[in-house]
């Protein structure tokens, strides 16, 4: 357990944390120095039962609350320090204000100092300190008066913590892993060593991962978690990792860092969150206020953007976005904290929604669904949600990292609901069923209203259907759509048109005669046929009748318009598609390497691969695309 101690400077937090483990967590010169804590110090001391408890000592003076913060964000259990003599004072009650809007419920009230007074003086700062608990997350606590300089109740503290350390569950390891960073330094023969507390998961000696946001690979040489060493360190626990990486020193190391597992390395910008404003406050929070965002050990500048009419009331809550001032680290479920522009006071605070927020409808009555869906604990629930509330799909791999679920844990959550997945590399898209087949009839009614606006159209290209149908569904899951309706025979494909199965075109008399001359001209040079008008000197026909003809044919799927006055074969397309396709296995798929292979001028290379980008080839093979196009094609 993680006991983090708050309260106003001079009330005594670290002679308190000393009386209770031997260690003095001031670590400064200058701490010592003037007399008061600075930074977060750090002490631990060992229970009967084997276990350690862990203290993290902030400073109490206002100009450091950015350091209580670091230190606040991932304690267990509260020792709220008040001075006898003084009672609550403005710190205590902004440390409070702070511990409530992290929504830290477990704790005790540390009544110090009580030597220096009279019992009547003891009952009255006991009863302004449970009129100051009123209505805050540590409402009801204990107070345990006690002097660190005397000893007086010393030991009646030590137990209760040490009886709320045994009766705390472990931390589920569940999720990657994540340690926010809060200290670094370096140890002679050891070499870099980072602090903090571990957010989720679990990391062993000679793992790899990332310090993020700088993206720097590192290797764990050694792990000391609790202040003892260790193979493992697990959530919940604080750890010191001795961190070995190329291009990684202190220097590279910054509090508000975190030391993650790979995938979670995905700094964000903004995020939807829940805020809600001290009641403190004296007017409300209005939209794009600039703030100070507090976000696991980080201070970052950063504006409130309010998703919910266009301010806040004080003791009110809504749902915001927060856009941040430089790339950081955030998840669902992580608590912050957001105080004024000048950092001198604090205004609310509340919990990450979603990471990944949508460019556009951040205000939709949608969008604000899916918001409060993920304010629930049961994500299966918040998923059904968010896949109600989009019909092109749901990311399912954004939504796993929004959440920090392994590939496990998101399974079962999968597996739970009724859904339609589509692959495409690493991303997995998820739709209802009920939305997988409102796509389908929404792209069967787009053809057929593109049969009778172009009925000698024979059908329209794949990536212009998608447009027309979804232009923000992904490729892949369009290419899945079709497939699904080409097998069931609902619809038809004549090389890269897709139509209805009824739909057909024919030519007329005389251009089937002209096409029984210009097909062999054609087939004659399938990689470089011959221009339009060269076509129409050889047969001496007006040029614009071969035009003429020739576009319609490629209406039929009889030949391909590579450009203006270019037509090839079908057959030769699919050759040439064949050729995309191996080059684009080999990585090279690139205008010179495809102008060598087909023996054609670099101009006619470009004009071909210009041809399969705007039918949904990927021109440098970004993807699979090309690959899968050009089976298609083939087909």
């Amino acid at each position: 357990m993680i006991i983090g101690s708050a309260g106003h400077i001079d009330h005594g937090k670290t002679a308190l944390v000393k009386a209770l483990t031997g260690i003095d967590a001031d670590r400064l010169k200058e701490e010592k120095a003037r007399g008061i804590t600075i930074d977060l110090g750090y002490a631990y001391t060992l229970l009967p039962n084997g276990d350690v408890l862990g203290f993290v000592d902030v400073p109490g003076h206002e100009k450091f609350i950015h350091n209580m913060l670091a230190g606040a964000i991932g304690i267990d259990f509260v020792l709220l320090v008040v001075a006898a003599d003084d009672g609550p004072m403005p710190q205590t009650r902004e440390h409070l204000h702070i511990l409530d809007l992290l929504d830290l419920k477990r704790g005790v009230v540390a009544l110090t100092k009580v030597d220096r007074v009279s019992e009547s003086r003891l009952a009255e700062a006991k009863a302004e300190i449970s009129a100051l608990l009123a209505g805050t997350s540590l409402e009801g606590c204990d107070i345990y008066p006690v002097s660190a300089l005397i000893g007086t109740g010393i030991a009646e503290l030590r137990e209760r913590l040490e009886t709320e350390a045994q009766a705390q569950q472990r931390c589920s390891a569940s999720g990657h892993f994540r340690l926010a960073v809060d200290r670094c330094f370096t140890l002679s023969g050891i070499g870099t060593v980072v602090t903090g507390t571990v957010f989720s998961g679990s990391v062993t000696v000679g793992e790899k991962l990332i310090l993020s946001p700088a993206n720097i690979p590192v290797r764990v040489r050694s792990i000391h978690a609790q202040d003892r060493p260790a193979e493992m360190g697990l959530a919940g626990q604080r750890c010191a990792l001795n961190l070995v990486g190329s291009g990684f020193d202190k220097e590279a190391v910054t509090r508000g860092d975190w030391v993650l597992a790979e995938p979670l390395h995905v700094p964000v910008t903004r995020f939807d969150a829940r805020l809600r404003v001290l009641m403190s406050e004296d007017k409300p929070l209005r939209h794009w206020t600039p703030v100070h965002i507090h976000v696991g050990t980080v201070d970052i500048i950063g504006r409130i953007s309010v998703l919910e009419g266009d301010e806040i009331a004080p003791g009110a809550e809504a749902l915001v976005q927060l856009v941040l001032g430089k790339p950081i680290g955030a998840l669902h479920g992580d608590h912050f904290i957001v105080r004024d522009q000048s950092a001198t006071r604090t205004l609310g605070g509340g919990r990450v929604l979603d990471s990944f927020p949508p460019a556009r409808g951040r205000r939709t009555p949608a969008r604000i669904a899916q918001l409060r869906a993920l304010e629930t604990s049961a994500l299966a629930d918040a998923l059904q949600v968010i896949l109600q509330a989009n019909a092109n799909g749901v990311d399912l791999h954004r939504f796993a990292l929004n959440c920090n679920l392994r590939v496990d844990e998101v399974s079962v959550i999968l597996a739970s609901l009724p859904m339609r997945i589509v692959q495409e590399g690493e991303v997995s898209i998820g739709f209802l069923p009920a939305a997988w087949e409102t796509l389908k009839k929404r792209l069967l009614d787009t053809l057929a209203a593109e049969h009778a606006r172009m009925p000698d159209m024979l059908g329209v290209d794949r990536e212009r259907l998608r447009r027309m149908t979804a232009p923000t569904l992904l490729r892949s899951a369009f290419l899945a759509l079709t497939d699904e309706l080409l097998v069931a025979g609902e619809l038809k494909a004549s090389g890269l048109w897709l139509h209805l199965p009824g739909h057909r075109i024919t030519l007329l008399a005389h251009e089937q005669a002209l096409w029984l001359k210009v097909r062999p001209l054609l087939e004659a040079s399938l990689y470089q046929p011959p221009r339009v008008r060269d076509i129409a000197n050889s047969l001496k026909v007006e040029e614009s009748v071969v035009r003429q003809s020739l576009q319609r044919l490629a209406r039929m799927g009889e030949v391909f318009q590579i450009a203006h006055d270019h037509f090839f074969m079908h057959e030769a397309v699919v050759e040439l598609a064949a050729i995309a396709r191996n080059l684009a296995e080999d990585g090279q798929l690139e205008a010179a390497s495809f102008r060598d292979r087909i023996g054609v001028g670099r101009k006619l290379a470009v004009q071909i691969l210009e041809f399969f980008d705007r039918v949904g080839f990927t021109r440098r093979a970004r993807d699979n695309h090309t690959l899968r196009h050009a089976e298609l094609l083939a087909d």
